[in-house]
Parts: structure tokens; C-alpha cells; sequence
């Protein structure tokens, strides 16, 4: 895992993206940082990062799309699964290298609210709070991205499709208020989740018999639960869709509350994201 990390942290050094990636963060943090404080005529941080947040959308397809990708168009993901380590090792080690990459920015940026102090009073809880939760945010987003760039063989295939997931997920909570709140619309909204659910394991498994069966088995128990519980299903996919949203969990943080919660629940789409991306090149690996 130290080789793989200690490689790519090597090749973000040597090449454009790791500076691209930062110079991007750090631009936007001093655009927004002016505008705050020059439009509420009051030293403030902790609305910053709230305000620049949407450079994920395109900074984590930018530093994610090579890392798995690119392995695997070069043929060089041959040369992965012939160390002497796991996938889960070669998957971290890349992980945790982007996660430096992302760090460095925002330590720099950690500098602003203490600079901002020679001219207020700074709530420096409200701001270094609001920077943790941008940590986890962008940790949880490039977790996203390594597994969009593990399903995939081209950068620019990886980069359009981690875009797209970054951008629903950006307006996740807009999209479900246009959602009726109605039981027969959250069952049908559920449905179409399930059938996307079916396909993806269609996908990883190449298995179309696992996949309707799943898919079987899933809208029977979700129609025995709307046939028992009709009344609990209005407004349920809404506020479940809500409640998924990674931005939404980073507004908390701005909004001056430590969400625990919230920090749990980034470690987790980490985790799971992770380990979808370790799955992923474990069944290529075994298919070829």
C-alpha cells in the first residue's frame, strides 16, 4: 500500500492534475472569501466553503478520472495485479493519495480565518468546522469518483459520468421537492430505483438470472410494505432522497452544528464506495 501510495503521489507531483486540482479550490476560496467579506462588511469564513462547494463538480472528475482508468486503458492495471498486494491495499493507497492532494488546499485555506482575525472578531469554531465538513465532503466525492473510474477504460468516459453523478448529487435535494409527496409516487419512485439496482448488478455480475430475482424480490417486499403501511409512503422517497445528499449533510456543518452524524455518514459512502471500487477491479481481475 506505501509503494502504490508513495507512486502516485510521485506522478500528482511530476504532473499538472495534483496543481490543477489545488490552484482550482484555492482560487474560488479567495474569490468567495472577498466577496463575503467585502458584501457583509464583516470578517467571516464559515459561509466560504458553502459558497465554492460546487467546484467538486468539477475539480473530483478532474482528479479522479486517470486513477483507475487510465490503468486500465494503458493495460498497466496488469502490473497492479501482480504485486504482492491486495486490491483493497492498491485501491487505498490511490485513495489516500488523492486525499493529500485534497488536504494541502485546505490547510492553505485553513490560514484565512486566522489572517481574517487582524480585522474581526472571527467565529473560528463556525469556520474550521465548516472546513471540516468540506474535507469530508470532497473525501466522500472522491470516493464516488474512484469507483465511477474503476467501471470505466477512458478518462474522458470517467470524467463525463463522475460529472454527472456529482451533479445530481449537487441538486439531489432540488430534484426531490419537484417529486410528488403522494404514497403512489413514492412507491413508483422506489420501483424505478429497484430496477436501477437490478441493472447495475446485471453490470458487476453479468448475471441477468441474480438480477431479475433480485429485482423480483425487492418490489414484492416493497409492495407488501405499501399494501400494509400505504399512509407512511407519502413524502417518504422525498425526505429519504433528501436525507442521502452529501451537500445537504455539509450544511449542517455551515450552519454551525458538529453533525457526528453527519461525519458517519461520509465515513460510510467512503467506505462503501471504496469498497465497490475494490470489488470492481477484483472482477476484472478474475475475468481476464
Amino acid at each position: 500500500m506505501n509503494a502504490v501510495f508513495r507512486h502516485e503521489l510521485r506522478t500528482y507531483r511530476n504532473g499538472v492534475t495534483g496543481y490543477v486540482f489545488g490552484a482550482f479550490l484555492l482560487l474560488f476560496a479567495g474569490i468567495y472569501t472577498m466577496v463575503y467579506n467585502l458584501k457583509s462588511a464583516l470578517a467571516t469564513f464559515e459561509f466560504v466553503p458553502s459558497g465554492m462547494c460546487f467546484v467538486f463538480l468539477i475539480a473530483v472528475p478532474i482528479l479522479t478520472m486517470r486513477v483507475l482508468a487510465e490503468e486500465k486503458r494503458q493495460r498497466t492495471d496488469q502490473l497492479l495485479y501482480s504485486l504482492p498486494l491486495s486490491m483493497t491495499q492498491v485501491v487505498l493507497g490511490k485513495y489516500c493519495a488523492m486525499l493529500v492532494v485534497l488536504l494541502i488546499p485546505i490547510l492553505i485555506m485553513s490560514l484565512f480565518p486566522l489572517l481574517l482575525c487582524r480585522f474581526g472578531a472571527v467565529n473560528l469554531a463556525g469556520a474550521y468546522g465548516s472546513l471540516c465538513g468540506f474535507l469530508f465532503l470532497g473525501a466522500a466525492l472522491l470516493a464516488i469518483g474512484t469507483f465511477v473510474s474503476s467501471v470505466t477504460e477512458n478518462q474522458a468516459t470517467a470524467a463525463g459520468l463522475c460529472f454527472v453523478v456529482m451533479l445530481l448529487n449537487y441538486f439531489l435535494s432540488s430534484l426531490c421537492s419537484v417529486v410528488s409527496s403522494t404514497a403512489g409516487a413514492s412507491l413508483a419512485a422506489f420501483t424505478v430505483c429497484v430496477i436501477l439496482l437490478a441493472v447495475v448488478v446485471r453490470l458487476m455480475t453479468r448475471s441477468g438470472f441474480a438480477a431479475v430475482v433480485l429485482a423480483l424480490v425487492l418490489e414484492a417486499a416493497l409492495v407488501a410494505l405499501y399494501l400494509c403501511f400505504g399512509s407512511s409512503f407519502e413524502g417518504l422517497f422525498p425526505e429519504i432522497v433528501r436525507q442521502l445528499s452529501l451537500y445537504e449533510r455539509f450544511y449542517t456543518f455551515v450552519d454551525g452544528v458538529f453533525d457526528i452524524t453527519g461525519l458517519v455518514y461520509f465515513l460510510t459512502v467512503i467506505g462503501v464506495f471504496l469498497f465497490l471500487s475494490v470489488q470492481s477491479m477484483e472482477k476484472r481481475r478474475w475475468s481476464e
